[in-house]
């Protein structure tokens, strides 16, 4: 199979190339590089011996992803490309719903033209907004209580998928509602490099351990948790990266809903320790306010993926720091290096 992976440079979708690669797909890759660097086709090329076929273009350019479409000719989508921080959202929302929206509908449009019927999108724990009970399934009430822009783009990404597959009987689409990825590649030649300061937990942790930032802010430490830090879904990206996978061998037509998680919840102190644990060094944080837009608690139940996918987590958060201290070690500035 021939799929395409739009913002596939980015941190998830060079893994998840990866692993569609060594599980025998062909993929070509769309990006306009507005969060990561060209070096990861080269990383990429070395890890997998292959050459990957890769545009630099926004998704938006229609003209242009119609030129790839009928150069390619590919047989499915993974859809990544998008904004994706949470705190940036809530300051700037014109600019996430104007980028993800219009990004996802000029795709969808050219999909539709090529007849192009299989999709597996990239969306978010953040479309359950705060949630009622813990762990959340698949089947609780999403779009209710969403705390910030970039989870509405996703859940009105998630809305028109679904109604594109009501009115198309032969449409494929296959949602995945990421947790919180972390890690990075075994060879440590990529892993999670954001332009600017990270938005992410892990990666400023890193960075901090390799002395491009001082210390970890801690957002709050007065939630109704154990420690009173924010606890969260945290999963492996090479296993975010093999759902990718299991979700193309198995999708049909219709709307198909998993959750890819670990289905156990880590507070942020306990990630820190972790982290050090692993580098062998203190990680210094400093506890600030609450930032606009987190809730207090987020993670999740796996079993509908593992039933009906085949699929579950093999790494833990303790193979997951070891793995991002490797990449980061290597690669003190990121792909700059």
């Amino acid at each position: 199979m021939k799929i395409l992976l739009t913002g596939g440079t980015g941190y998830i979708g060079s893994h998840t190339a990866i692993d569609l690669i060594e599980n025998g797909n062909d993929i070509v890759i769309v990006d306009n590089l507005s969060n990561s660097s060209k070096e990861v086709i080269n990383r990429l090329n070395k890890i997998t011996k292959t050459k990957v076929p890769f545009y630099e273009s926004d998704i938006r350019n229609k003209s242009k992803l119609e030129e790839i479409f009928e150069q390619e000719k590919p047989d499915a989508v993974i859809h990544f490309a998008g904004l994706k921080a949470v705190g940036e959202s809530v300051e700037q929302p014109l600019k996430y719903y104007s980028n993800n929206l219009e990004t996802s509908l000029v795709l969808l449009d050219v999909m539709s033209k090529f007849d192009v019927n299989k999709i597996v999108f990239s969306s978010s724990a953040t479309v359950c907004g705060t949630p009622k009970k813990l762990p959340i399934t698949e089947s609780d009430q999403a779009g209710v209580g969403i705390t910030n822009p970039y989870g509405w783009t996703k859940f009105m990404i998630e809305q028109i998928l679904t109604d594109i597959a009501a009115a198309n009987p032969n449409f494929e689409v296959t949602i995945l509602r990421y947790f919180n990825p972390v890690g990075a590649h075994k060879s440590g030649l990529i892993g999670e490099d954001p332009n600017g300061i990270p938005n992410n937990l892990l990666p400023y942790i890193t960075q901090v351990a390799v002395g491009r930032l001082a210390k970890v802010g801690v957002f709050g430490n007065d939630y109704n948790t154990p420690d009173g830090t924010g606890v969260r879904d945290y999963i492996h990206v090479m296993d975010l990266a093999s759902g990718h996978t299991a979700a193309l061998n198995h999708s049909k037509p219709g709307v198909a809903i998993y959750n890819l998680c670990s289905g156990k919840g880590v507070s942020v102190l306990e990630l820190i320790d972790a982290f050090s644990k692993a580098a062998g060094k203190s990680i210094p944080y400093e506890i600030t306010d609450r930032r606009p837009g987190d809730i207090a608690a987020s993670y999740a139940d796996a079993s509908k993926a593992k039933k009906e996918l085949n699929w579950q987590t093999v790494y833990s958060i303790k193979q997951a720091c070891a793995d991002s201290w490797k990449w980061q070690s290597n690669n003190p500035n990121g792909f700059a290096d």
